[in-house]
């Protein structure tokens, strides 16, 4: 286990995998699927159009075949960023692909400031590294581009980090919401539970990128 895993917000041990290979391993195969119900993936598609930039270039980050923005959302670029090409390249939505492992390499492979807003689709569960991966989100966002973070009850259990699987749901708004707390770069933190009421339920946590620099590069004030 990497001793920087978490980044010092919890034990590294919290952060530790049942299958601790390679990530880009168990996703070598294309797993189209989604990780919500339909009822789900309405509300947070209505919780896209009303907090991401119409007219944006957007990060899907931890992309997979689906983005869930409604169908009528008119961005002018969504970038995915994801494990698995073929997944990517059939997702309708996204105008172009990188794949790329955020746990083997946080930093991800964007200038600064590029980005309109960002989205992370029930995969926060999986990130090792949430706190410097919630930096460099905050690096490739203009200052006061949104950063949506939604999940589920739902979940690959030997891909997610073991203080997921220790907790309730209540208990990983809490967790998301202090990432984002405890990475800097982000105000106006705000939390809801988007769940529709029957079926899957659905948790969200989004804050905007702050304004403010240091040594050339953006952060929170």
């Amino acid at each position: 286990m990497d001793p920087s895993a978490g980044d010092g917000l919890l034990s590294p041990l919290a952060y530790a995998r049942e299958d601790e290979s390679t990530d880009d391993r168990f996703y070598l195969m294309p797993r189209k699927v989604v990780h919500i119900d339909d009822g789900a993936i309405a509300a947070l598609g209505a919780l896209y159009a009303a907090v991401l930039p119409a007219g944006g270039r957007l990060l899907d980050l931890m992309s997979s075949w689906r983005s869930h923005l409604p169908r009528d959302f008119r961005a002018r670029e969504v970038v995915g960023l994801g494990l698995n090409a073929e997944e990517m390249a059939e997702n309708p939505q996204l105008a172009a692909h990188v794949v790329h492992d955020v746990n083997r390499e946080v930093r991800l492979p964007f200038g600064d400031t590029e980005f309109d807003g960002a989205m992370c689709a029930v995969s926060i569960q999986y990130v090792v590294h949430p706190l410097r991966l919630l930096r460099e989100v905050r690096r490739v966002l203009r200052p006061g581009a949104p950063f949506v973070v939604s999940f589920s009850n739902r979940c690959f259990p030997t891909k997610a980090v073991a203080v997921w699987l220790d907790t309730s749901d209540q208990q990983h708004v809490r967790l998301v919401r202090s990432y984002f707390e405890a990475a800097g770069g982000f105000a106006e933190v705000t939390h809801e539970d988007r769940s529709p009421g029957r079926g899957d339920p659905l948790y969200v946590v989004w804050g905007r990128a702050s304004s403010g620099t240091l040594d050339g590069r953006p952060t929170i004030r």
